[in-house]
C-alpha cells in the first residue's frame, strides 16, 4: 500500500436515490432501515416526497438533524427541511458515525443541484463527495415517462434522472416479459451508456453492488449536459 492516503478517503460518501413516485424509492429505504444489517446509513428524506419513510417513521416533530430517528440496525433517518447545505452541515460531527449517506428525493427532482451543490460547495466538499446516484426505474411505467412532453421547454426529470445516474435499479422485473425488459434496457443504454444497470424485484438490492464504490462518474454528467457547471450557477 501507498504511504500516500487518498484525500476523498476521510470524506463521507452520499448516495442520491432518484425515481418517480412508484418507482421502488420508499421500499428501498425502508429495507435499509430495517432489514439489512451490513450498512449502518443515516438515510435523508426529503421533506417533499410524496409518500413519507414507513408511513410516517420520520415524524413531523424532526425540525433538525440532532433529532435523529435509530433504528434497531444502528441506521438512523431524519427530515430534510428546506436547506439541504444546513442539514448536512449539522450532520459534519456526527458523519464518521455512518458507512454512508443516502438522500432520497422528490419524484419530480432533478438531481442536478444536489450533485452541482457537494461539488461546488466548501463546506460540503470538506466533508462529504458524491460516492453514487441511483435511479430507481419501474420497468411498467419509466417509459410513459421517458416520453412525456414537457411544455416550454422544461426538463423531462425522469429523462434527467436515468442520464445522471451511475446506477439504474431496473425494478419490478417481475411485472413484464422478457423481450419488455430488454427493450427498455436498449433503451436506457442510449439515454446513458454509462450506467450499471441492476434488475430488482421489491427493490431488493445487494447495496454491495450500490454503496461505497465511488463511482460516481463527472465525466457521465458533462457528456450529457457539457454545460453543466454553467448552468447550475
Amino acid at each position: 500500500m501507498s504511504d500516500q492516503e487518498n484525500p476523498s478517503d476521510d470524506l463521507t460518501p452520499i448516495t442520491v436515490i432518484t425515481g418517480f413516485l412508484g418507482a421502488g424509492k420508499t421500499t428501498f429505504v425502508n429495507y435499509i432501515l430495517k432489514e439489512q444489517k451490513k450498512w449502518k446509513i443515516c438515510v435523508l428524506e426529503n421533506e417533499f416526497g410524496e409518500v413519507a419513510i414507513d408511513d410516517g417513521l420520520v415524524a413531523e416533530s424532526l425540525d433538525a438533524p440532532e433529532d435523529l430517528i435509530t433504528m434497531d440496525n444502528g441506521c438512523v433517518c431524519c427530515s430534510v427541511r428546506g436547506d439541504l447545505v444546513r442539514t448536512l452541515g449539522q450532520l459534519a460531527s456526527r458523519r464518521k458515525d455512518f458507512d454512508a449517506i443516502l438522500l432520497e428525493t422528490t419524484g419530480l427532482a432533478d438531481p442536478a443541484p444536489v450533485v452541482y451543490t457537494v461539488q461546488t460547495n466548501p463546506k460540503m466538499s470538506d466533508n462529504y463527495r458524491i460516492d453514487s446516484i441511483v435511479c430507481l426505474a419501474d420497468c411498467k411505467h419509466i417509459g410513459a415517462h421517458l416520453d412525456e412532453k414537457k411544455p416550454d421547454g422544461s426538463i423531462n426529470e425522469a429523462l434527467q434522472q436515468v442520464a445522471f445516474a451511475d446506477k439504474i435499479l431496473l425494478n419490478k422485473i417481475d411485472l413484464v416479459t422478457r423481450e419488455e425488459k430488454e427493450a427498455l434496457e436498449a433503451r436506457l443504454r442510449t439515454i446513458n451508456k454509462f450506467a450499471t444497470v441492476i434488475e430488482t424485484e421489491r427493490s431488493r438490492a445487494p447495496l454491495d453492488k450500490i454503496l461505497g464504490l465511488n463511482s460516481f462518474n463527472m465525466e457521465s454528467i458533462l457528456s450529457y449536459d457539457p454545460s453543466f457547471f454553467e448552468s447550475e450557477e
